[in-house]
């Protein structure tokens, strides 16, 4: 557990300390995707944030109860269901289907409840009669609207007024409504849309009641986090702020509000509707998942981030900063593979001193993530420990044998402890290198069985001890952009930048 844990809450806009319900224990609800269409980065951005302040969490010390929901009745879903020709809950059950696998592929630990809305609307129902019966909300025509005017501190998460929270809102015209800014928290029924008995009348869940509702069953009355996106503050989380503490008093849902910042392209924000988006295969195909997840951690999370891809000439779209973010991964497992290697062979050396290198980057590591989950303090302390340690791999005499060898131990474990607490270096050195390796041949348009043939040769040359032989291949191999690598457990190859 880590009492000294500060993170900035959204609500009170400062960074605050993190005292959590239960000592120990995380209680965290975090908005989940509208299954209408595949996901592109802007969504992978939100949940790899998320999912690294619950490993870190976890790392810290922490038990973690991570709840993440699927909002499956939506008019987004039956519009585009509509258009395919297909029903609403089968469009959704694609959609989340392929969500959840590629958040996996970016390194996502899946949510330890996932709940759907379509399965939680008796929840839905009592938490609205609920409201009704206090007087926040008011039914109409089979409508029920939550009033606004009944819960006096709406907009202090926005930081806005109720009259200028009016301006450019995403609030529903309706005449029938007591006032502009309320908004709905059930619907009724429609032909095309799927539909539920309610004591007002037949009809599905407004956006926002759903993820009070959800809550509420799955984490309780109150609960330690609730995150999101920057977009989602309003009206999403101001609207389940209202709504939840109408219903269940003052100080009730979630006690620490957190929020990603925006992932940018050309200045704009990323959003489907404008057409700047970037699918995860597109990605996935360009670089290593785990190349996105480390551009991201360069910046805080709050922080807004520019995503930047150019297209050469015959049309490939290139992502620069992916293609930087993978090649400082294959330095650290490059890295990796290096203190593998040693380690392998030779004594323990049993407990005792190590150099102060070995010593810094867990507590630098754990200085920057308790600070608001600061990961390119996490990152820099990760490149200093990698740099340390191919310092004692190249020079052997740097420290008395025991102490190295302890030394190298120690940032074998501690390095893969901190790739844990982001979701990094989670490949097999040697698998990450070799594929690595073949997306940059075939992007260079390298024969990488000629490359392989001329490795076999240059061996055979060096056996027949035919020197001069072995050195002209390998003068090939580099005239390729091959740099020829011997190691103690053989030959290998890597692309020269």
């Amino acid at each position: 557990m880590s009492p000294e844990l500060r993170i900035y809450d959204s609500l009170r806009r400062e960074k605050v300390p993190f005292e959590p319900l239960v000592p120990g224990k995380v209680s965290m609800y975090v908005c989940g995707p509208t299954p209408y269409d595949s996901a592109h980065i802007g969504h992978v951005y939100s949940a790899v944030c998320f999912d690294m302040i619950r490993r870190s969490l976890i790392w810290l010390g922490y038990d973690v109860t991570y709840v993440r929901n699927i909002t499956d009745v939506n008019d987004k879903i039956t519009r585009r269901a509509a258009e395919r020709g297909q029903q609403p809950d089968e469009l959704a059950r694609h959609y989340a289907a392929e969500y959840n696998a590629d958040m996996i592929r970016f390194g996502v630990l899946p949510p330890d409840i996932e709940p759907w809305v379509s399965t939680h609307i008796d929840a839905i129902i009592d938490l609205v009669q609920r409201l009704i019966d206090n007087g926040a909300a008011y039914p109409v025509d089979g409508d029920v609207y939550f009033s606004v005017a009944a819960f006096p501190p709406y907009g202090n998460l926005s930081g806005q007024s109720i009259d200028e929270l009016k301006a450019g809102a995403r609030v529903e015209v309706d005449e029938r409504k007591r006032a502009p800014g309320d908004f709905a928290l059930w619907k009724a029924a429609t032909p095309e849309e799927p539909s539920w008995d309610a004591p007002w009348g037949a009809g599905r869940p407004g956006w926002h009641i759903e993820c009070s509702a959800m809550g509420l069953r799955h984490l309780g009355e109150t609960f330690d986090i609730h995150g999101g996106g920057k977009d989602l503050i309003f009206p999403h989380h101001e609207n389940e702020i209202a709504q939840s503490q109408a219903a269940l008093g003052e100080g009730s849902f979630a006690r620490y509000w957190m929020h990603n910042g925006f992932l940018n392209f050309s200045g704009e924000k990323m959003s489907k509707s404008i057409g700047n988006v970037f699918g995860c295969n597109e990605i996935a195909a360009a670089v290593d998942p785990e190349a996105l997840r480390y551009f991201f951690f360069k910046h805080h999370y709050r922080s807004p981030i520019q995503f930047e891809a150019v297209t050469d000439d015959d049309g490939t779209v290139i992502f620069k900063d992916l293609e930087a973010a993978e090649r400082r991964l294959e330095y650290f497992y490059s890295t990796l593979r290096r203190l593998g290697d040693f380690l392998a062979t030779g004594k323990d050396p049993g407990d005792g001193e190590v150099v102060p290198a070995a010593e810094a980057l867990v507590p630098a590591v754990r200085a920057g993530l308790l600070d608001d989950f600061n990961t390119p303090l996490a990152l820099a302390a990760l490149g200093d420990a990698a740099k340390a340690a191919n310092k004692l791999l190249d020079e052997p005499k740097s420290a008395p044998k025991p102490v190295r060898r302890r030394s190298l131990m120690r940032l074998f474990a501690d390095i893969q402890s901190v790739g844990r607490a982001l979701g990094l270096l989670a490949h097999e050195p040697a698998e990450f290198l070799a594929e690595r390796r073949t997306r940059q041949a075939a992007r260079r348009g390298l024969d990488t069985a000629a490359v392989e043939t001329l490795l076999e040769q240059r061996t055979q040359a060096r056996q027949d001890k035919d020197f001069s032989r072995a050195d002209e291949l390998r003068a090939a191999l580099n005239d390729l952009g091959v740099e020829v690598l011997d190691t103690p457990q053989g030959v290998d190859w890597k692309l020269l930048d």
